[in-house]
């Protein structure tokens, strides 16, 4: 099986750029997952500590406002808390450039997509405008360092990250029996979100060999993850239900609670064969086409098994199976992506970039976003977004494509390429006749940029 390096940016990377080469192997591109992260160095994110702190001021400033209201320091209470807030919520839009250019600028891409589709797996989103930043350092400190690690490893890091627990309402979850129940007078519940996600979404999948009394159980063991805004995770043994609890037939804990009997669930419930099957489908799904093909799958959920769940293994699996190249592009980018190959095909300056404010990110790219029908960090629902291609190809989601094509290009580029010399180098060999035949027809070279932006040639992956 020959390698092709344009169809591996393509289908398993950023897109190709002008000014960036593909690399030359499939060994390459596995090397990489295992040595520095270089985009994450040159545009830095926060973490979830930097932000949680961040989250604290916030806070704080919204007390202290209130408690002022009536007295002499009010008006500036309430200027402080409105200049804070509006610091803190930019600060997304100025991280969201920071993901986009390591994007435009990666020669680690496989890295970027990897994040992408796990960051997508484990959805979390901040519910409150103190939380939303959170989004960026979640991502950026239970995500994107577990990638190539095992699964039981990024799903421990996931499943205990403050934004997880906030966003599934697990930090309010307590036992019936816990201690902080008993001398509450039972004011508080249990909250079956967490176990819930973890075996529908994150492990076992939606047809997994569990039931009700297996959410239930689970959630009683969950009972103790919390976090504090200021301390970051914390296992509450307060809030947690005493006494042994049963998950797919296996027995976790005892009289005591501890954390290492919920440690110990996750560890199984990654290492399940329904989890294998579960995972393998998704990444083939992600990477190839909406229906892959079964010896495809098959062969990812068998890496999976074989290895304990070690992603490094599975994704060579991925990178060296004659089903993952089938050369026709089977997958419909979604909007960020999109987006993001457009602008590494440009070959967009940073520095550029880097001159931008927020509000020209949110103009230019973030409520463009939300018209293709992906809101950033929104998503409907903790099941991420849809990876079916009828989900992003609708009237309204490829017409907001098309006016982004035709006009963003100008804004992001000092001086647009030769349409023709465009084409080719950021479709390759699969700058079919069609494609070429528009861009050096069409009356203007803005119009003949976007044209090509909006051809399927270039909107598959």
């Amino acid at each position: 099986m020959v390698f092709d390096p344009e169809l591996a940016e393509i289908r398993f990377g950023c897109g190709l750029s002008p000014s960036i080469a593909p690399l030359a192997s499939r060994e390459a591109m596995l090397a990489r997952l295992q040595g520095p992260d270089r985009a994450a160095e040159q545009f830095p994110i926060a973490g979830t500590e930097t932000i949680l702190a961040s989250v604290s001021d916030f806070a704080r400033l919204r007390k202290l406002r209130r408690t002022k209201a009536g007295s002499s320091e009010a008006k500036q209470a309430e200027k402080d808390f409105k200049r804070f807030r509006r610091k803190h919520l930019q600060q997304r839009d100025l991280w969201f450039r920071q993901l986009l250019l390591r994007h435009v600028t990666t020669q680690d891409s496989f890295r970027e997509r990897l994040t992408l589709f796990w960051a997508d797996h484990f959805t979390a989103k901040g519910k409150n405008r103190a939380m939303q930043p959170l989004a960026y350092g979640y991502v950026e400190s239970a995500v994107r360092p577990n990638i190539s690690s095992r699964f039981e490893d990024l799903l421990i890091a996931a499943v205990t990250n403050p934004l997880m627990l906030h966003y599934l309402d697990q930090f309010r979850s307590r036992g019936e029996n816990s201690a902080l129940n008993k001398r509450q007078g039972g004011r508080g519940g249990l909250n079956e979100n967490l176990a819930r996600e973890v075996l529908e979404l994150h492990t076992l999948g939606l047809e997994g060999p569990y039931d009700q009394a297996d959410v239930r159980q689970l959630a009683e063991l969950f009972t103790g993850l919390s976090y504090r805004v200021n301390k970051g995770f914390l296992f509450d043994e307060g809030m947690a239900e005493p006494g042994a609890e049963t998950v797919l037939g296996r027995v976790y804990g005892g009289a005591e609670a501890e954390l290492e009997s919920v440690l110990q669930a996750l560890r199984d419930l990654a290492r399940h064969p329904a989890t294998a099957d579960h995972i393998a489908w998704k990444l083939a799904v992600h990477f190839t086409k909406d229906q892959p093909a079964p010896e495809l799958v098959a062969a990812l959920s068998a890496a999976y098994r074989d290895s304990d769940g070690d992603l490094a293994q599975v994704y060579d699996v991925l990178l060296n199976h004659e089903l993952s190249w089938e050369p026709e592009l089977g997958n419909v980018k979604p909007p960020f992506d999109y987006m993001a190959s457009a602008c590494r095909g440009l070959g967009v300056d940073p520095a550029h970039l880097t001159g931008w404010k927020p509000k020209q990110m949110r103009q230019n790219f973030i409520a463009p976003l939300r018209l293709m029908g992906q809101a950033w960090q929104s998503p409907v629902g903790p099941d991420g977004w849809e990876e079916a291609d009828a989900a992003w190809i609708t009237p309204q989601g490829l017409s907001a494509r098309l006016r982004w094509a035709m006009a963003a290009p100008r804004r992001l580029v000092e001086a647009l390429p030769d349409p023709t010399d465009f084409a080719g180098h950021c479709l390759g060999s699969r700058a079919n006749p069609r494609v070429m035949f528009v861009a050096s027809a069409a009356e203007t070279r803005a119009e003949a940029i976007g044209l090509v932006l909006s051809s399927p040639a270039f909107q598959r992956r």
